[in-house]
Order: C-alpha cells, then structure tokens, then sequence
C-alpha cells in the first residue's frame, strides 16, 4: 500500500455506470475508514468490449481478468468486482480483503405495463443472458400454466430497458441490487421471490481484492467486511464450484439466516440446475449451524453439491456450453 497518508489510495474498477456506482461507494467506506483519498481508476475488460453472449465467451471470468492484472501489475490498489463474476478459484497473489453487506439479492423483472410474471400473458417475450435465469423462468412459467418465449440480450441497464420500452420485449430480468445501486429500483415491475427463482452465487454482493502481501491495506479493508454475506457467497460458490460450474451454466445458489425470533441460530443454503426449457429441475436445501469459519461455510457448500448429484445435476449442465 502507498505509505504517504496524502497519496490516493487507487481503486481498479470497470467503466460501466453500474461498476462506477458500486466503487464509488466502496471508495467512500475506504475513505471514511483510513481518512485516505481514494481515486478511481477505469479499467476495460474483455468482458466490456465483446459482444459475444456471455455463456459462448465462457462467461466467468471475463469482467475480471483486466482488473486483476493491473493489481499484480501495481496499476492500482485495490480492486472492486461483482462477486457474481468472480472466478470460484481464488488466485494466491490476491485476496479478497473484504465483502461488504450485501445489496439485495433477487431477480427483478422490468415488465410493460407495469405487469408483475404472473400477469405477463402466454408467449410473452423476456430478456435474458443467464442460463440460470432462463432455466428458472421457463420453470416458473410451466408452473402457472403458460410459456414464455426468453430472449438472449446483452447490454447496460438503459439498453436492456431500452428493449422493453422500445416494444422488442415485453420484459427483461436484471439484477435488483444493480438496479438498487444506480438508483433505478422503483423501475422493477416485480422483484422474484428466491422462493421461485433462485439468484446468482453471489449476487447482489461485492468483492473488494487487493495483494495478498499488502497486509497494510488487507487489515484497512477489513473493516468494511459483512461476516454473515461472507458466510452466506462462500456457501454458494461453494456449491458452484462443487458442481464445477462456472457463470455461464444454469447454476441458482442462495444462502440465508435463520432465526427464532431472538438469536440467528442456522444457515439454509438452496441450489438448483436445471434444463434451459425449464422442463426439469434439481433444486434441494440443506440447514446447518451458521458458518463460523471459511472451511465450515465451504463444506455446507459441497455437502449441498453432493446431493445435488446424486439426483442427477450433472447431467443438466451439459448445456453449459450453449
């Protein structure tokens, strides 16, 4: 870490105005903590300029790779991802220093009309990249007795929002807590329940890296770490990497506290895969004592994995590939 108390602390981040928006607040929480400057770095990845769908340039990875050479580069201080886009595997030069509270980590549909999924009409239309969101949402809509036709998009919140005020699409599914962190929550026609579509491993939370050997800035950055979002996305992208899937296969994970009214006593962890048509799903659960270390939140993870392919998960991710 630069030593000069006056020196800028130099945070990597991508361009994009939701990246902008989640390290500026990151850069205020490390300011307010060290009494640090803290500028912002741009930084394009190949996950920004390809227009390639994410599940064909393999998805994982991409958004990450650009960011994490200019860390081992000294280009910049430290680093702020999308947890969801993170790599399972933890490179050993860098560290995730923190992992603040998490956003809210459910789906939301931008719908026209200011229809919720239920009241979109059969065949409609819906955008998506995910392969998990459209295994989930196919599932969703067999359920209520309809079919949905989903739409590969890429693109920034305005472009896919964009699609359903245009008339292309009767709806989109983003992020909620993206939408949240740009100020545009209100947008959502509806916020999907993880009762019936289970997010992302990691989603709607955030990953803050630096250098393993900058013991200086890992201790710094500590203070901005959420225990219980740490034990909650190790859970997942534990049982993510069990299933040795990466962002581009139909992978659902969603950990959370339980609690008796008084003290937080259990963690729930609920994975699902399915087939893109949403025809046949494997989604299971499993509750254990809350996490106290890294070890005990990454064997929940893979306990969950296990299970998960004994009933057959495996061979609903051999579409990872499309």
């Amino acid at each position: 870490m630069n030593t000069r108390p006056d020196q800028p602390l130099r945070l990597g981040t991508r361009r994009s105005k939701l990246a902008m928006s989640q390290s500026g607040h990151v850069a205020d929480a490390v300011r307010a903590v060290t009494g640090r400057p803290v500028e912002l770095v741009e930084i394009t990845t190949f996950g920004d300029v390809s227009r390639e769908h994410l599940a064909q340039i393999g998805g994982t990875g991409v958004f990450v790779t650009a960011l994490r050479e200019a860390l081992l580069r000294g280009e910049v201080d430290f680093a702020v991802h999308s947890l969801k886009d993170l790599p399972t595997a933890q490179p050993d030069d860098l560290v995730i220093a923190a992992m603040p509270l998490r956003e809210d980590p459910r789906d939301a549909l931008v719908a026209r009309d200011g229809l919720t999924f239920e009241q979109l009409p059969d065949g409609s239309r819906i955008g998506t990249g995910s392969p998990r969101r459209t295994a989930q949402l196919n599932h969703l809509a067999l359920s209520l007795g309809k079919r949905i036709e989903t739409v590969p998009i890429r693109g920034n919140v305005d472009t896919r929002i964009g699609y359903v005020r245009d008339g292309e699409l009767d709806a989109v599914v983003l992020a909620a807590a993206g939408l949240n962190r740009i100020g545009r929550g209100d947008e959502a026609t509806d916020l999907l329940s993880v009762d019936s579509v289970l997010p992302a491993p990691g989603q709607g939370a955030l990953a803050v890296e630096c250098l393993a050997s900058d013991t200086d800035l890992i201790a710094a950055l500590g203070a901005l770490d959420d225990p219980e979002t740490r034990a909650a996305v190790t859970a997942e992208r534990s049982l993510l990497a069990a299933l040795e899937a990466g962002c581009s296969a139909p992978v659902g994970a969603f950990a959370d506290l339980l609690d008796d009214g008084q003290t937080v006593n259990e963690m729930r962890l609920r994975g699902v895969v399915g087939t893109l048509d949403g025809t046949t799903l494997v989604q299971l659960s499993t509750t254990g004592p809350v996490p106290q270390s890294y070890d005990e939140a990454m064997a929940l993870g893979r306990e969950l994995a296990d299970e998960m392919l004994a009933k057959g998960a495996a061979g609903l991710m051999g579409e990872r590939s499309l």
